[in-house]
């Protein structure tokens, strides 16, 4: 969020007041006679503007545009990404509920580091599709309803079921969201297992390892 200065309509209404009583006062049919008018009309401008300088509104700053990857099917899906984080960070604002609102943080921290995954690792965007086709327009979709029944204010049987069952459902989701997050390491995780059996077994091969340490190659 920043801050900027709304400016007052006073000073242009003022001026504008200036101006016609200028005119049913004065007279304008030589080309002499609008040059007082039009500098009354400067100096009520600023003069009301000093008056009424508006007043500071706090706005949201824009995202900044993502870099692109050199994939267009990786754009398009981290572009898809951010049009999720922008309604959960809508949903967010809107939400009252406290205990929802902490889910909704965990979602979209988690939301992010899935999406950002695929600049680190393009072959997971099969795994990413999954998930983005799914599971967060699901998400969405029932956080929506959240928000709708909410905002109503109603305490029916079925409008206060169906909001206990969203947030049941989201520690649910939370946990999903994790376990997806984490899958996206599988194959990186595999590797690694494999690099170090690899080293292991060329130290060992090379005496390097254990009390062979330091003595004569085999």
């Amino acid at each position: 969020m920043k801050k900027i200065r709304k400016p007052s309509a006073v000073p242009l209404y003022g001026t504008a007041l200036v101006w016609a009583l200028y005119c049913l006062i004065f007279p304008l049919y030589k080309v002499w006679h609008f040059l007082p008018l039009i500098a009354l009309g400067v100096l009520s401008y600023f003069g009301l503007s000093k008056l009424f300088p508006g007043v500071e509104v706090e706005v949201e700053e824009p995202e900044p545009e993502p870099e692109s990857t050199g994939d267009p099917a990786a754009d398009a899906l981290i572009r898809e990404g951010e049009v999720a984080l922008s309604e959960l960070r809508c949903l967010r604002g809107t939400i009252r509920n406290a205990e929802v609102q902490k889910r909704i943080d965990e979602l979209s921290r988690l939301t992010k580091l899935i999406f950002d995954d695929i600049r680190q690792d393009p072959s997971d965007i099969p795994q990413i599709k999954r998930f983005a086709s799914y599971y967060l327009p699901t998400t969405m979709k029932l956080l929506n309803a959240y928000d709708r029944m909410a905002f109503t204010g109603a305490d029916g049987k079925n409008v206060a079921g169906t909001l206990e069952k969203i947030e049941d459902i989201l520690d649910t989701t939370v946990a999903a969201y994790k376990k997806q997050y984490d899958s996206l390491f599988a194959n990186e995780a595999l590797d690694i297992e494999t690099d170090i059996t690899v080293l292991e077994s060329m130290m060992k091969r090379e005496g390097l390892t254990g009390s062979d340490f330091g003595g004569p190659h085999t």
